[in-house]
């Protein structure tokens, strides 16, 4: 079989080429190459640290390395996406479009096109069921990124492989140290990789700049404070609000007038919600699409709404347009703009994602 490794030069990637290795197969190895620059400078992932870490698994373990370069593909898919859906008031996911447009996207119609399969170091599982391949959950729950495949065609499930999908975090260090691999302690890394080492709310300054406006207490109208652009925050954020006497938590934002608006928490039927509509549902599994969901039948799921390892219990009903998850526990922090991802009652196969709105779109 024809492998693309993709090698980010982490821990997690360099124990999948080695256990590729260890397997017999020889992959050819691909840097993704994404930093920018535009009119304000430079922006980069530490490249040069991540090529030495590449180059070194290519020469030990005897494996062609190239170094493709994806700058204009991403800011144009990820970078820009990431930029509107905050001047629009909204919560973005890039790491989902990096997934779905670039590693799996253009990366493949360029260079992917000619493999058979494309391996990478996600924490996450594939399951064949009826000779059909679903994407499916990892075994650690804390490291589990299936919600950040959940854009991904069922086409590029099919091509794709995780093989350290089936590890522990815990184990795949071991396995590095093991082999003497030079990432085995190098640390995950943290954010938009995009950024390099560029604080999020620079980057964000950078293209919206500043607006002085309210931060209002929600239950009383009190106003507590300022902030300096309603796109420094986002629903349900807790830290960086800059008052005392909390916690406050970020439950509104009127964008219109520039007002951020916070709660202790006193209010559960405002902050909370078991209503999350949804538009633009990507089915990731073929079969569940054919379940009755789009002939109006109610199906039961499990889902989430943010990077963590626990699943809420819910449904989901497709009405006209809109996908609607009704949850059987109320949620906080319901963003508009991030992504439900949606799975079978037993937390395993991940039937699809959808991007929240407002439930007064």
């Amino acid at each position: 079989m024809n492998i693309a490794a993709l090698a980010s030069g982490g821990v997690d990637s360099s124990v999948a080429i080695h256990l590729l290795k260890e397997q017999g197969f020889n992959p050819t190895l691909f840097y993704i190459k994404i930093g920018m620059e535009d009119e304000h400078g430079y922006i980069d992932c530490p490249a040069e640290d991540d090529m030495t870490i590449v180059n070194w698994l290519g020469r030990h373990y005897g494996l062609k390395v190239e170094m493709v370069n994806l700058h204009q593909e991403y800011w144009d898919n990820v970078v820009a996406y990431t930029i509107e859906q905050v001047r629009r008031g909204l919560t973005p996911n890039p790491d989902m479009m990096c997934n779905k447009m670039i590693k799996f996207g253009y990366f493949n119609d360029k260079w992917g096109k000619d493999f058979d399969k494309i391996a990478t170091g996600h924490y996450a599982t594939t399951t064949e069921i009826n000779g059909k391949i679903y994407l499916s959950t990892s075994p650690d729950p804390v490291k589990d990124q299936t919600d950040f495949l959940a854009q991904m065609t069922s086409a590029q499930i099919q091509k794709t492989i995780f093989p350290t999908g089936h590890l522990l975090k815990s184990e795949v260090r071991q396995i590095a140290l093991d082999a003497h691999l030079p990432s085995a302690t190098r640390k995950d890394s943290q954010g938009i990789c995009f950024l390099g080492k560029i604080h999020y709310n620079d980057f964000i300054r950078r293209y919206l700049g500043e607006k002085k406006g309210k931060i209002i207490c929600l239950e009383t109208g009190k106003i507590l404070g300022e902030h300096k652009g309603y796109w420094f925050h986002t629903i349900g954020q807790r830290k960086g609000i800059g008052l005392s006497g909390g916690p406050w938590f970020v439950v509104k934002k009127d964008i219109d007038e520039n007002i951020i608006y916070v709660s202790q928490g006193y209010d559960p039927e405002t902050q909370y919600g078991n209503v999350i509509n949804m538009r633009g549902f990507n089915y990731v599994t073929d079969p569940y699409c054919l379940a009755g969901i789009e002939n109006g039948e109610t199906l039961d799921c499990k889902f989430k709404i943010r990077h963590t390892p626990d699943f809420t219990d819910g449904t989901i009903k497709k009405i006209n347009d809109i996908y609607r998850i009704r949850a059987k526990e109320k949620q906080q922090g319901i963003a508009a703009g991030q992504f439900a991802v949606v799975y079978d009652t037993d937390a395993h196969i991940c039937i699809g994602s959808g991007e929240i709105i407002s439930n007064d779109d």
